[in-house]
């Protein structure tokens, strides 16, 4: 009960209550075992505060550091890896196992979009009446759909039946904040190319120099 108690944030400046520290420095050096009253003074003289860092350890170790820029940067990071988790989104397409191949080409090229995007992308094969009794045709055509986009993605998840479906999830082997700005620079070099031609056409399209005056007196 006591231990759930104690706050998750470390201990730092006057809260530090014991006699002695391991003092590390501000830039990762080992001061060594110091007073904490010689380690607070040396946090006052160099406008730093005095963190617990190891309150475990015998004796505790403190290090000298700007706490309220190191709690700044560990939200901007804790912030960046919620983003980035939110950011993975499992796409779902869903195919017959006796499917045309026109139909075929269209979901694959759903598929290609999602992977291209750094998507997950879970692919569930529907069973009807019969076909339930023919799995292998689910199966192949799984197969045949991760042979399609190898080069966008991996199996995460081999085929296995789910009931009356049979489901695969491909992972893709682009990450979603590489497949963001591959997209950026691609869009950046279309808008450039189009300006080119425009930049071109004005420059053809700019009226000769006037002769100089004494030349048109002559």
């Amino acid at each position: 009960m006591k231990e759930s108690a104690i706050s998750a944030e470390p201990r730092i400046n006057d809260r530090i209550r014991v006699p002695e520290v391991r003092l590390v420095g501000p830039n990762g050096e080992q001061v060594g075992i110091v007073r904490v009253e010689d380690a607070l003074r040396l946090a006052a003289e160099a406008d730093l505060d005095l963190v617990e860092v190891a309150p475990q350890a015998k004796p505790p170790v403190a290090k000298l550091m700007d706490f309220g820029k190191f709690k700044y940067e560990a939200a901007m990071k804790a912030r960046e890896s919620r983003k980035n988790q939110v950011n993975t989104v499992i796409k779902e397409i869903k195919l017959r196992p006796k499917i045309d191949q026109h139909d075929y080409d269209t979901k694959k090229g759903h598929v290609v979009r999602f992977l291209s995007a750094g998507d997950k992308v879970k692919v569930t094969i529907m069973f009807r009446g019969r076909e339930q009794s023919r799995p292998e045709l689910g199966f192949r055509l799984l197969q045949k759909l991760a042979e399609d986009v190898a080069e966008l993605a991996f199996i995460e998840s081999a085929p296995k039946q789910d009931g009356r479906n049979m489901v695969m999830v491909l992972g893709p082997t682009k990450k979603k904040a590489e497949a963001r700005a591959e997209d950026r620079r691609r869009r950046e070099a279309a808008k450039a190319s189009k300006a080119a031609p425009a930049t071109q056409a004005a420059e053809t399209e700019a009226p000769a120099a006037e002769p100089a005056a004494d030349e048109a007196a002559n």
